[in-house]
């Protein structure tokens, strides 16, 4: 049985608007390091980072056949949390949460120039199943609103419009109002679409662990991270690592990243496990570990050709990622032989 046809429809010229775009984020991150005196990611800033392993399981759905998953085995990673935001803010401010993955050990030529030979390879997901924007023109403006908060209404309602605006602000809220009991227990979302051998997928991670009925986010400055912390010094945390496969334009589109690929037209297919060991990120080794992770670039264009990012909004990220990785001076990719003790 063939593969449902899936394609990417990229307008005439978008390759040059997406530079302009990208370049504007990049000029918010230079202010940004102008005001604190340090260089840090233009969104995402701040994060907490781990040991991890991925482990893709026997037997899976034989679509998802691709790359490492062709076959059972387990690869060391990293992991980063993050909130969204390009500020280290306190954790009572409502934000996206991110978890990024690099898989050590991963064979194969990579996309991205100067890193083809390069034996890692980068997942990035948010708590969203999709974004409020439809394309990256549309999330840049808000980006570039959002400078000036007191005038960020009025600078959106003039931008989408005042009908568009609204719902682009309702959608907001309620994506980042929410409690963040514990990034452990929340779910994450690739949001939009990569490669996956002849398929389009979307990729998400479903937690082992739960929250309490009713449990708010934790106190604190860093609450979310000091609370991760005790967990991972009490034991591992787990999560499924699922696809989502393309159905149709309709349902599945491959452009528009504020569409959600619902479960009822595209089931998840669990084909991996990833695994965060059980470990003290806050002592001496944990430190200097979780700050390696934080020197690390995490790009979901860092990947093998056959898992290459698609639509609009990851064609976007291709671009800014490049300049924000540059900016940062970020180091360059581990190979599993690091330590630190």
């Amino acid at each position: 049985m063939s593969p449902p046809t899936w394609q990417e429809r990229i307008p005439e010229g978008e390759a040059a608007r997406l530079e302009v775009l990208a370049s504007q984020l990049n000029a918010i991150q230079k202010r940004r390091a102008q005001k604190n005196g340090n260089v840090t990611r233009a969104l995402h800033a701040k994060g907490l980072g781990a040991a991890a392993e991925l482990t893709v399981l026997p037997d899976i759905d034989p679509r998802a056949r691709a790359g490492i998953f062709a076959q059972p085995g387990t690869f060391r990673a990293y992991v980063r949390y993050s909130n969204g935001s390009g500020l280290r803010q306190h954790d009572k401010v409502g934000d996206v949460r991110g978890l990024a993955i690099k898989v050590l050990g991963v064979p194969g030529k990579k996309v991205i120039p100067a890193l083809e030979n390069a034996t890692t390879q980068d997942f990035l997901l948010v708590q969203s199943p999709t974004t409020p924007f439809k394309d990256a023109e549309e999330f840049i403006a808000f980006v570039r609103a959002a400078e000036s908060p007191a005038a960020l209404l009025p600078k959106v309602l003039w931008h989408f419009g005042p009908l568009s605006g609204l719902r682009l602000i309702r959608k907001l809220v309620a994506g980042v109002s929410r409690p963040v009991p514990s990034v452990a227990t929340a779910r994450y979302f690739s949001a939009a679409p990569i490669r996956w051998g002849d398929q389009a997928v979307h990729v998400a991670l479903a937690p082992h662990a739960s929250s309490p009925p009713g449990a708010g986010t934790p106190q604190g400055h860093d609450g979310i991270g000091d609370e991760m912390a005790a967990r991972l010094a009490s034991g591992p945390v787990s999560y499924d690592f699922q696809l989502q496969f393309f159905k149709d334009e309709a349902s599945t589109p491959i452009e528009d990243a504020s569409v959600e690929w619902k479960e009822a037209d595209a089931p998840f297919v669990t084909v991996a496990r990833l695994t965060i060991p059980q470990q003290d990120v806050r002592s001496p080794r944990g430190q200097k570990l979780a700050a390696f992770v934080e020197s690390l670039s995490f790009d979901p264009w860092h990947a093998p050709l056959e898992f290459r990012p698609l639509g609009n909004m990851m064609r976007a990220r291709n671009a800014a990622y490049r300049m924000s990785t540059r900016e940062r001076a970020a180091v360059a990719e581990p190979d599993g032989s690091e330590r630190f003790d």
